[in-house]
Protein backbone atom coordinates (compact mmCIF):
# COMPACT_ATOMS: atom_id res chain seq x y z
CA UNK A 1 0.00 0.00 0.00
CA UNK A 2 1.89 3.38 -0.97
CA UNK A 3 2.18 6.01 1.46
CA UNK A 4 2.89 9.13 -0.15
CA UNK A 5 2.69 10.39 -4.16
CA UNK A 6 3.53 13.07 -6.00
CA UNK A 7 1.13 15.76 -6.74
CA UNK A 8 3.24 18.73 -8.54
CA UNK A 9 6.49 19.54 -10.09
CA UNK A 10 7.86 22.85 -11.42
CA UNK A 11 10.61 23.62 -12.98
CA UNK A 12 12.39 27.37 -14.83
CA UNK A 13 13.63 27.53 -17.77
CA UNK A 14 17.23 25.43 -18.44
CA UNK A 15 20.33 28.15 -19.04
CA UNK A 16 23.33 27.41 -19.98
CA UNK A 17 25.90 28.17 -17.09
CA UNK A 18 25.60 32.00 -15.51
CA UNK A 19 23.18 32.41 -18.16
CA UNK A 20 20.48 32.81 -15.18
CA UNK A 21 21.69 35.88 -14.04
CA UNK A 22 20.67 38.05 -12.59
CA UNK A 23 18.56 35.85 -11.04
CA UNK A 24 19.68 34.30 -7.84
CA UNK A 25 19.09 30.54 -6.86
CA UNK A 26 16.66 31.47 -4.04
CA UNK A 27 15.01 33.43 -7.47
CA UNK A 28 14.70 30.30 -9.03
CA UNK A 29 14.06 28.40 -6.37
CA UNK A 30 10.99 30.21 -5.22
CA UNK A 31 9.58 29.95 -9.32
CA UNK A 32 10.05 25.88 -9.19
CA UNK A 33 8.18 25.84 -5.92
CA UNK A 34 5.47 27.85 -7.20
CA UNK A 35 5.19 26.24 -10.51
CA UNK A 36 4.94 22.69 -8.55
CA UNK A 37 1.81 24.25 -6.25
CA UNK A 38 -0.31 25.74 -9.36
CA UNK A 39 0.94 22.13 -10.89
CA UNK A 40 -0.81 20.51 -7.87
CA UNK A 41 -3.50 23.08 -7.61
CA UNK A 42 -2.77 24.26 -3.95
CA UNK A 43 -1.71 27.42 -2.46
CA UNK A 44 2.06 28.05 -2.24
CA UNK A 45 1.53 28.54 1.69
CA UNK A 46 0.16 25.20 2.25
CA UNK A 47 3.63 23.57 1.32
CA UNK A 48 5.06 22.96 5.42
CA UNK A 49 8.07 20.81 4.58
CA UNK A 50 11.33 20.99 2.49
CA UNK A 51 13.30 18.21 1.40
CA UNK A 52 16.78 19.16 -0.16
CA UNK A 53 20.04 17.18 -1.06
CA UNK A 54 23.26 18.54 -1.82
CA UNK A 55 23.87 22.44 -1.73
CA UNK A 56 26.54 23.17 -4.50
CA UNK A 57 24.79 26.17 -5.81
CA UNK A 58 24.21 27.38 -2.78
CA UNK A 59 21.46 30.16 -1.51
CA UNK A 60 18.84 28.41 -0.69
CA UNK A 61 17.52 27.22 2.91
CA UNK A 62 13.82 26.60 4.74
CA UNK A 63 14.43 29.86 6.10
CA UNK A 64 14.68 32.48 3.28
CA UNK A 65 11.74 30.27 1.10
CA UNK A 66 9.58 30.59 3.97
CA UNK A 67 10.19 34.65 3.92
CA UNK A 68 9.79 34.85 0.13
CA UNK A 69 6.96 32.40 -0.31
CA UNK A 70 4.97 33.31 2.74
CA UNK A 71 4.74 30.30 4.14
CA UNK A 72 4.06 30.59 7.74
CA UNK A 73 5.29 27.44 9.60
CA UNK A 74 7.09 23.89 8.25
CA UNK A 75 6.87 21.03 9.72
CA UNK A 76 9.94 19.38 8.78
CA UNK A 77 13.24 20.41 7.31
CA UNK A 78 16.08 17.89 6.16
CA UNK A 79 18.82 17.17 3.72
CA UNK A 80 21.25 14.43 2.47
CA UNK A 81 24.61 14.99 2.64
CA UNK A 82 26.74 13.87 -0.33
CA UNK A 83 26.45 15.53 -4.04
CA UNK A 84 23.91 14.42 -6.73
CA UNK A 85 24.21 10.79 -4.95
CA UNK A 86 20.69 12.06 -2.96
CA UNK A 87 18.50 13.33 -6.12
CA UNK A 88 16.60 10.63 -5.66
CA UNK A 89 16.90 10.23 -2.08
CA UNK A 90 15.79 13.46 -1.36
CA UNK A 91 12.32 12.23 -1.80
CA UNK A 92 12.63 9.26 0.74
CA UNK A 93 13.22 12.21 2.99
CA UNK A 94 10.10 13.73 2.10
CA UNK A 95 8.15 10.53 2.20
CA UNK A 96 9.32 10.17 5.76
CA UNK A 97 8.10 13.72 6.91
CA UNK A 98 5.14 12.64 5.05
CA UNK A 99 4.46 9.13 6.73
CA UNK A 100 5.11 10.48 10.24
CA UNK A 101 2.67 13.44 9.93
CA UNK A 102 5.26 15.79 10.68
CA UNK A 103 3.77 17.96 7.20
CA UNK A 104 1.45 18.07 4.91
CA UNK A 105 2.70 19.40 1.63
CA UNK A 106 6.22 19.04 1.02
CA UNK A 107 9.03 19.82 -1.50
CA UNK A 108 11.62 19.01 -2.87
CA UNK A 109 14.10 21.76 -4.14
CA UNK A 110 17.17 22.04 -6.15
CA UNK A 111 18.54 25.18 -7.57
CA UNK A 112 21.81 25.29 -9.09
CA UNK A 113 23.34 28.41 -10.50
CA UNK A 114 27.50 28.13 -11.72
CA UNK A 115 28.29 31.59 -12.47
CA UNK A 116 31.34 31.59 -10.00
CA UNK A 117 31.13 28.25 -9.10
CA UNK A 118 31.19 25.77 -11.60
CA UNK A 119 30.58 22.02 -10.00
CA UNK A 120 33.59 20.61 -12.61
CA UNK A 121 35.90 22.45 -9.60
CA UNK A 122 34.26 21.67 -6.84
CA UNK A 123 36.84 19.20 -5.62
CA UNK A 124 39.60 21.51 -6.30
CA UNK A 125 37.98 23.62 -4.00
CA UNK A 126 37.87 21.61 -1.34
CA UNK A 127 40.36 22.52 1.51
CA UNK A 128 43.73 19.58 1.63
CA UNK A 129 43.25 16.97 4.08
CA UNK A 130 45.26 13.36 4.56
CA UNK A 131 42.89 11.58 1.96
CA UNK A 132 43.10 14.35 -0.73
CA UNK A 133 46.42 15.14 -0.87
CA UNK A 134 46.69 11.57 -1.99
CA UNK A 135 45.50 12.43 -5.31
CA UNK A 136 45.18 15.72 -5.40
CA UNK A 137 49.66 16.00 -5.47
CA UNK A 138 48.98 13.95 -8.82
CA UNK A 139 47.34 16.64 -10.20
CA UNK A 140 43.90 15.02 -10.30
CA UNK A 141 41.00 17.12 -8.65
CA UNK A 142 37.98 17.17 -10.98
CA UNK A 143 35.01 14.82 -11.57
CA UNK A 144 35.59 13.86 -14.56
CA UNK A 145 39.15 12.28 -13.97
CA UNK A 146 38.14 10.15 -11.10
CA UNK A 147 35.06 9.04 -13.28
CA UNK A 148 37.84 8.26 -15.76
CA UNK A 149 39.83 5.79 -13.87
CA UNK A 150 36.83 3.85 -13.11
CA UNK A 151 35.42 3.90 -16.79
CA UNK A 152 39.34 2.66 -17.86
CA UNK A 153 38.97 -0.49 -15.08
CA UNK A 154 35.53 -1.14 -16.95
CA UNK A 155 36.86 -1.47 -20.09
CA UNK A 156 40.22 -3.00 -19.20
CA UNK A 157 38.33 -5.79 -16.86
CA UNK A 158 35.70 -6.44 -19.36
CA UNK A 159 36.54 -5.08 -22.95
CA UNK A 160 33.89 -2.52 -22.78
CA UNK A 161 34.51 -0.17 -25.80
CA UNK A 162 34.17 3.36 -26.23
CA UNK A 163 31.65 2.93 -29.06
CA UNK A 164 29.28 2.12 -25.96
CA UNK A 165 29.98 5.50 -24.17
CA UNK A 166 29.36 6.87 -27.56
CA UNK A 167 25.84 5.05 -27.72
CA UNK A 168 24.87 6.95 -24.49
CA UNK A 169 25.48 9.84 -25.63
CA UNK A 170 24.42 9.69 -28.84
CA UNK A 171 20.82 7.89 -27.92
CA UNK A 172 20.64 10.46 -25.21
CA UNK A 173 21.19 13.59 -27.63
CA UNK A 174 18.40 11.90 -29.96
CA UNK A 175 16.13 12.23 -27.28
CA UNK A 176 16.71 15.64 -26.49
CA UNK A 177 16.29 16.76 -30.50
CA UNK A 178 12.41 16.42 -29.73
CA UNK A 179 12.74 17.89 -26.48
CA UNK A 180 11.34 21.57 -26.41
CA UNK A 181 13.34 22.04 -22.76
CA UNK A 182 16.50 21.14 -23.63
CA UNK A 183 19.49 22.87 -23.73
CA UNK A 184 21.24 20.47 -26.62
CA UNK A 185 19.20 20.11 -29.38
CA UNK A 186 21.40 19.30 -32.41
CA UNK A 187 21.90 15.66 -33.46
CA UNK A 188 25.28 13.47 -32.60
CA UNK A 189 26.76 11.28 -35.11
CA UNK A 190 29.37 8.22 -33.85
CA UNK A 191 32.35 10.38 -36.06
CA UNK A 192 30.99 13.47 -33.62
CA UNK A 193 31.71 11.95 -30.68
CA UNK A 194 35.23 10.56 -31.63
CA UNK A 195 36.25 14.11 -33.16
CA UNK A 196 35.20 15.14 -29.32
CA UNK A 197 38.23 16.56 -27.45
CA UNK A 198 39.69 14.12 -24.94
CA UNK A 199 39.08 15.33 -21.23
CA UNK A 200 40.24 12.81 -18.99
CA UNK A 201 40.94 9.16 -21.04
CA UNK A 202 38.82 7.12 -21.62
CA UNK A 203 36.15 9.97 -21.47
CA UNK A 204 35.89 12.97 -24.21
CA UNK A 205 33.75 16.06 -23.62
CA UNK A 206 30.48 14.22 -25.13
CA UNK A 207 31.04 11.94 -22.35
CA UNK A 208 30.29 14.76 -19.86
CA UNK A 209 27.04 16.42 -18.18
CA UNK A 210 26.13 19.37 -19.21
CA UNK A 211 27.48 22.88 -17.29
CA UNK A 212 23.62 24.45 -16.77
CA UNK A 213 21.66 26.69 -14.25
CA UNK A 214 17.98 26.50 -13.40
CA UNK A 215 15.83 25.27 -10.71
CA UNK A 216 13.41 22.32 -10.10
CA UNK A 217 11.14 21.38 -7.59
CA UNK A 218 9.11 18.64 -6.71
CA UNK A 219 5.50 18.30 -4.34
CA UNK A 220 5.21 15.40 -2.45
CA UNK A 221 1.57 14.82 -0.26
CA UNK A 222 0.01 11.63 1.24
CA UNK A 223 -1.26 9.13 -1.11
CA UNK A 224 -4.96 9.35 0.09
CA UNK A 225 -4.84 13.12 -0.17
CA UNK A 226 -3.24 12.74 -3.75
CA UNK A 227 -6.23 11.02 -5.69
CA UNK A 228 -8.15 14.46 -5.37
CA UNK A 229 -6.04 16.31 -6.01
CA UNK A 230 -5.07 18.49 -9.80
CA UNK A 231 -2.65 15.67 -10.85
CA UNK A 232 -2.67 12.38 -11.48
CA UNK A 233 -1.20 10.80 -7.97
CA UNK A 234 2.59 9.05 -9.40
CA UNK A 235 3.00 6.98 -6.33
CA UNK A 236 6.37 6.38 -4.26
CA UNK A 237 6.74 3.10 -4.37
CA UNK A 238 10.18 2.52 -2.96
CA UNK A 239 12.82 5.31 -2.05
CA UNK A 240 16.61 4.21 -0.82
CA UNK A 241 19.67 5.95 0.15
CA UNK A 242 23.02 5.07 1.33
CA UNK A 243 25.59 2.53 -0.11
CA UNK A 244 27.63 -0.22 1.09
CA UNK A 245 31.81 0.44 2.60
CA UNK A 246 33.47 -1.26 -0.32
CA UNK A 247 32.42 1.74 -2.55
CA UNK A 248 34.40 3.87 0.08
CA UNK A 249 33.92 7.97 -0.24
CA UNK A 250 32.68 7.32 -3.84
CA UNK A 251 34.11 7.88 -7.34
CA UNK A 252 37.18 10.22 -5.89
CA UNK A 253 38.42 7.38 -3.57
CA UNK A 254 40.88 4.89 -5.03
CA UNK A 255 41.23 2.05 -2.67
CA UNK A 256 37.84 0.07 -3.58
CA UNK A 257 38.03 -3.80 -4.25
CA UNK A 258 38.17 -4.55 -8.29
CA UNK A 259 34.73 -5.49 -7.83
CA UNK A 260 33.04 -2.14 -6.53
CA UNK A 261 35.93 -0.44 -8.63
CA UNK A 262 34.65 -1.61 -11.64
CA UNK A 263 31.27 -0.98 -10.93
CA UNK A 264 28.31 2.23 -10.49
CA UNK A 265 28.16 1.48 -6.41
CA UNK A 266 25.07 0.85 -6.84
CA UNK A 267 24.14 -3.10 -6.34
CA UNK A 268 23.05 -2.79 -2.47
CA UNK A 269 21.26 0.28 -3.19
CA UNK A 270 19.28 -2.02 -6.13
CA UNK A 271 19.26 -4.95 -4.13
CA UNK A 272 17.17 -2.91 -1.11
CA UNK A 273 15.26 -0.86 -3.69
CA UNK A 274 13.63 -3.93 -5.54
CA UNK A 275 13.43 -5.64 -1.96
CA UNK A 276 11.25 -2.78 -0.56
CA UNK A 277 9.00 -2.74 -3.55
CA UNK A 278 8.68 -6.04 -4.22
CA UNK A 279 9.77 -5.54 -8.14
CA UNK A 280 12.97 -6.15 -10.09
CA UNK A 281 14.18 -5.09 -13.45
CA UNK A 282 11.62 -6.46 -15.39
CA UNK A 283 9.30 -4.39 -13.90
CA UNK A 284 10.64 -1.20 -14.99
CA UNK A 285 8.92 0.49 -18.35
CA UNK A 286 11.66 3.65 -17.89
CA UNK A 287 14.62 4.19 -16.52
CA UNK A 288 15.69 7.89 -15.50
CA UNK A 289 19.74 6.87 -15.08
CA UNK A 290 21.91 9.71 -13.28
CA UNK A 291 24.20 10.60 -16.62
CA UNK A 292 26.42 12.60 -15.25
CA UNK A 293 29.26 10.64 -16.87
CA UNK A 294 28.53 8.21 -19.83
CA UNK A 295 30.30 5.49 -18.21
CA UNK A 296 28.19 5.02 -15.57
CA UNK A 297 25.24 4.70 -17.52
CA UNK A 298 26.27 1.46 -18.60
CA UNK A 299 28.06 0.34 -15.42
CA UNK A 300 24.38 1.04 -13.72
CA UNK A 301 22.19 -1.00 -16.29
CA UNK A 302 24.62 -4.12 -15.13
CA UNK A 303 24.04 -3.44 -11.09
CA UNK A 304 20.67 -2.77 -11.27
CA UNK A 305 20.09 -5.95 -12.89
CA UNK A 306 18.59 -5.04 -16.66
CA UNK A 307 22.23 -6.68 -18.18
CA UNK A 308 24.66 -9.35 -16.32
CA UNK A 309 27.58 -7.82 -15.12
CA UNK A 310 30.24 -6.80 -17.44
CA UNK A 311 28.03 -6.89 -20.15
CA UNK A 312 26.89 -3.49 -19.69
CA UNK A 313 28.72 -2.41 -23.19
CA UNK A 314 27.54 -5.04 -25.84
CA UNK A 315 24.12 -4.61 -24.16
CA UNK A 316 24.30 -0.82 -25.29
CA UNK A 317 25.90 -1.02 -27.95
CA UNK A 318 22.60 -2.89 -29.41
CA UNK A 319 20.54 -0.46 -29.00
CA UNK A 320 18.67 -1.64 -25.62
CA UNK A 321 18.34 1.97 -24.24
CA UNK A 322 16.91 3.08 -27.37
CA UNK A 323 13.26 5.11 -26.81
CA UNK A 324 12.50 3.10 -30.39
CA UNK A 325 12.73 -1.01 -30.13
CA UNK A 326 15.14 -0.86 -27.01
CA UNK A 327 14.28 -3.41 -23.86
CA UNK A 328 14.76 -1.03 -21.46
CA UNK A 329 14.28 2.98 -22.30
CA UNK A 330 17.04 5.23 -20.87
CA UNK A 331 16.52 9.34 -20.19
CA UNK A 332 13.63 10.27 -22.44
CA UNK A 333 14.10 13.87 -21.60
CA UNK A 334 18.02 14.12 -23.17
CA UNK A 335 19.24 13.55 -19.24
CA UNK A 336 22.00 15.57 -17.76
CA UNK A 337 23.87 15.22 -21.14
CA UNK A 338 21.56 17.23 -23.73
CA UNK A 339 19.03 18.55 -21.35
CA UNK A 340 20.12 19.83 -18.58
CA UNK A 341 22.47 18.91 -15.32
CA UNK A 342 20.86 20.39 -12.10
CA UNK A 343 22.09 18.02 -10.19
CA UNK A 344 19.49 15.05 -10.82
CA UNK A 345 16.48 16.59 -9.97
CA UNK A 346 15.11 16.82 -13.64
CA UNK A 347 15.16 13.15 -13.70
CA UNK A 348 12.52 13.17 -10.68
CA UNK A 349 10.67 15.41 -12.99
CA UNK A 350 10.66 13.49 -16.07
CA UNK A 351 9.37 9.70 -14.56
CA UNK A 352 6.83 12.04 -13.16
CA UNK A 353 6.29 13.17 -16.64
CA UNK A 354 6.29 10.05 -17.73
CA UNK A 355 3.70 8.23 -15.76
CA UNK A 356 1.28 10.88 -15.90
CA UNK A 357 1.49 10.11 -19.87
CA UNK A 358 2.96 14.00 -20.54
CA UNK A 359 6.18 13.47 -21.25
CA UNK A 360 7.70 14.98 -24.47
CA UNK A 361 9.23 11.97 -25.32
CA UNK A 362 6.51 9.26 -23.74
CA UNK A 363 7.44 5.54 -23.68
CA UNK A 364 4.25 3.98 -23.95
CA UNK A 365 2.13 2.86 -21.26
CA UNK A 366 5.22 3.75 -18.98
CA UNK A 367 3.59 2.66 -15.01
CA UNK A 368 6.76 2.01 -13.31
CA UNK A 369 9.95 4.41 -13.44
CA UNK A 370 13.43 4.14 -11.66
CA UNK A 371 15.55 6.68 -10.61
CA UNK A 372 19.04 6.72 -9.76
CA UNK A 373 20.91 9.52 -8.23
CA UNK A 374 24.84 9.08 -7.96
CA UNK A 375 27.34 7.56 -8.07
CA UNK A 376 29.12 9.79 -6.74
CA UNK A 377 30.48 10.23 -3.11
CA UNK A 378 28.04 9.16 -0.37
CA UNK A 379 25.12 8.04 -0.62
CA UNK A 380 24.15 7.05 -3.41
CA UNK A 381 20.48 6.72 -3.74
CA UNK A 382 17.49 5.30 -6.17
CA UNK A 383 13.46 6.00 -6.51
CA UNK A 384 10.98 3.80 -7.84
CA UNK A 385 7.67 5.87 -8.82
CA UNK A 386 4.62 3.83 -9.91
CA UNK A 387 0.95 4.91 -11.52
Amino acid sequence: MHTSAIVGIGATPYYRRGASLPQTPRDMACDAIMAAAADAGIPVTAIDGFAYFSNYGGGIETGGLMEALGIPEVGFSATTTGGGGGSAGAIGLAQAAIVNGDSRYVAVVQSLQQAKNRLGAAFARMPPTPENSFYRSAGVAAPGQFAAFIARRHIHKFGTRREAFAEVAISTRQNAVTNPAALMRDPLTLDDYFASPMLADPLCKLDFCLESDGAVAILLARADEARDMAQKPVYVAAAKHGGDRDWGRGFMWGNMPDESFSSSGMRSIARRLYAAAGMGPEDIDVALLYDHFTAFVVMQLEDFGFCPIGEGGPFVEQGAIRLAGGSIPVNPHGGNLSEAYIIGITHVAEAVRQIRGTAANQVKDAATALVTGGPGPMPLSALLLTA
